[in-house]
């Protein structure tokens, strides 16, 4: 024989094993994709802000926050709003902004304020976002 004719071996049987669940694999893959792709909800974000107990350190008062999509969609460049009110007059505001939440995702920040926020209404609350 020449070694244009010489015949190929065959494949062990650890060859074909390591094939098959190689191949297993790229199918599970393959399918989770589509199924995401044909299950994915269509919905727009909702998002929901909550605060937690006030921290005092230092003469200022951390007011912690989460909030979270639980819509179908992301939010690109959520703001969120913290108004404080002492005897009806706004004492003080804040403003963050997070750059990305996709759905089912939260994310959690502080508003620092130097005004207690027990002496008055805080109010929290999602203002704006952008669609991406």
């Amino acid at each position: 024989m020449t070694k244009t004719q010489e015949q190929k071996p065959e494949r062990s049987p650890a060859e074909w094993v390591t094939f098959s669940t190689a191949s297993l694999i790229l199918a599970v893959i393959v399918g989770l994709v589509i199924y995401t792709w044909l299950e994915d909800k269509h919905e727009p974000p909702v998002l929901s802000v909550t605060n937690k107990s006030v921290r005092e350190i230092e003469g200022q008062f951390y007011v912690p926050f989460e909030v979270i999509n639980t819509g179908g969609e992301t939010a690109e460049s959520v703001q969120i709003v913290a108004e404080l009110q002492i005897d009806d007059k706004v004492a003080e505001t804040g403003e963050q902004q997070i750059d990305f939440l996709s759905r089912g995702e939260k994310e959690e920040g502080a508003f620092v304020f130097s005004k207690n926020p027990r002496q008055g209404k805080l109010t929290l609350r999602v203002s704006s976002y952008k669609s991406p």
